[in-house]
């Protein structure tokens, strides 16, 4: 059954024959379905363009030896990764900007990549339709050839980003399968498109971790695509959680009002007002995240509904993709700058929850007692404000202290040294190497892209080690 916001019957009707070019067989006799003119979309994204791509190799090879000899050592020495669940792999240090389509069931995200790719009525296209379809995680990326890979395959190949799925289980890869598509635009980016949300308790058992897997690939994209049509704008359990994982991620955010054609100008106000009465209450930020309003599909827009508005959207919307793909390389550096920047805050923790209990032992002392104490109330021995007032750390970048409960609950705190002792004569101490990677190799490495310019040396004093990386193509 098929649920539009319609009032009347002509309007129904050129819905069925605008907004879906899957009609079956005994509906096909209202003529050829109208294409609209793609020259926008090639224009820009610099489709056209015969000139060879940036050659970024010798820049991110900097980059992957900064990361491996002063950032890692560091990581895995205090065991970031039990932390934050987040390892670096040569393979994303490498990879292109991941754009991420999220969403309720049947609202358009199969058939927008279908669109923005002109991959409509071609062997490659994306299978779509009025019931839910997507149930797999569908990385679309460049190749020589149409080429299907399977999960096994992906996660197996360290080569690419993909390796670290593996940990979600064999459940997880069979649904999760990449496509190959011998296409310009995905030689400059990777599309991953996701399962519908549906908002049914007996449909959410998926066999596999669908939150976490969401996490994973939330914390790597570069743009978020959040689509919603008019018939789907009611908030469950399972978006207000998928809304919970997108925090601290607004700037990446997109909204996307779709198939908006398909309302008349009054219906379309009210059913944007109520998106934004819908998602106010999820998204807690001072500044509202940018709605893109259009329809996302090849049919021409319906003629009496405000094109000029949604092509200027689309456009809008292009501007903003192809703004993330030219800034790749300075978005890459600033992720590993603020992976650094983490990792040597938590090493000092580490380090002074370790002082801590080595000043709190006495000869007659249980140390597992003493230890359980410090974990329980940091704030008593204060751990987190010597830290802010000694180490340039900003406080909101501090992490949760109960995270800290759970991570000496499987880190025993006698399994560290502390950081005067992470030295060696050779190869330097490690929380000087993360600082100088900081201040000085990271902020160097993003000055020489572009201008060739090298900018000044910086320090801890003047910028703060605990000085978040600012979105670079966020729009202002």
């Amino acid at each position: 059954m098929l649920w539009f916001v319609c009032s009347s019957h002509s309007c129904l009707q050129a819905q069925l024959t605008c907004s879906f070019p899957f009609v079956p067989e005994e509906i096909e006799d209202v003529g050829e379905i109208a294409k609209r003119d793609r020259s926008h979309i090639e224009k820009t994204l610099k489709l056209n363009e015969d000139k060879p791509a940036d050659d970024y190799s010798a820049t991110l090879q900097r980059l992957r030896k900064i990361y491996h000899s002063s950032i890692k050592p560091l990581e895995q020495s205090y065991r970031y990764n039990e932390l934050r669940q987040h390892e670096i792999t040569d393979g994303e240090i490498t990879s292109k900007p991941m754009v991420l389509f999220l969403g309720p069931w049947s609202v358009g995200k199969s058939t927008m990549i279908n669109y923005l790719l002109g991959l409509d009525d071609t062997p490659y296209q994306l299978y779509t339709g009025a019931e839910p379809t997507t149930s797999e995680f569908t990385v679309i990326m460049h190749g020589p050839k149409l080429k299907t890979i399977e999960g096994i395959v992906m996660a197996a190949d360290s080569a690419r980003s993909f390796s670290p799925l593996e940990k979600f289980g064999q459940n997880f890869l069979e649904k999760l399968i990449g496509i190959e598509v011998p296409h310009k635009l995905l030689e400059r980016v990777t599309f991953v498109d996701t399962p519908g949300i549906i908002e049914n308790r007996k449909q959410q058992e998926r066999g596999y971790p669908f939150n976490d897997v969401c996490q994973w690939f939330i914390d790597r994209a570069d743009l978020i695509f959040v689509v919603f049509d008019p018939t789907k704008l009611d908030v469950g359990l399972e978006l207000e959680m998928l809304f919970r994982q997108l925090k601290g991620r607004e700037s990446q955010i997109r909204i996307i009002l779709n198939k908006a054609d398909s309302l008349a100008t009054q219906e379309l106000m009210r059913v944007y007002g109520a998106l934004f009465w819908s998602l106010a209450p999820l998204i807690n930020v001072t500044e509202p995240p940018r709605v893109y309003v259009s329809s996302f599909w090849p049919p021409e827009y319906h003629p009496e509904t405000h094109k000029d508005l949604f092509l200027k959207e689309e456009i809008s919307l292009l501007e903003d993709l192809n703004q993330v793909i030219e800034n790749r390389l300075e978005n890459k550096i600033a992720f590993i700058r603020q992976h650094a920047i983490r990792v040597r805050i938590h090493a000092l923790l580490v380090d002074r929850y370790l002082q801590t209990y080595k000043d709190k032992m006495t000869f007659f002392s249980d140390g597992e007692l003493v230890f359980k104490d410090i974990v329980e109330d940091p704030d008593k021995f204060y751990i987190f404000k010597t830290i802010l007032a000694k180490t340039n750390v900003s406080k909101f970048d501090l992490p949760n202290r109960e995270a800290y409960k759970d991570f000496f609950g499987i880190n025993p705190i006698s399994s560290f040294k502390l950081l005067a002792q992470q030295c060696s004569y050779m190869g330097g101490c490690y929380l000087e190497k993360i600082e100088r990677a900081i201040t000085h190799e990271l902020p160097d490495l993003l000055g020489s892209i572009g201008l060739g310019k090298k900018p000044s040396v910086l320090s801890c004093d003047t910028t703060g080690c605990g000085e978040t990386p600012r979105n670079r193509y966020k729009k202002p």
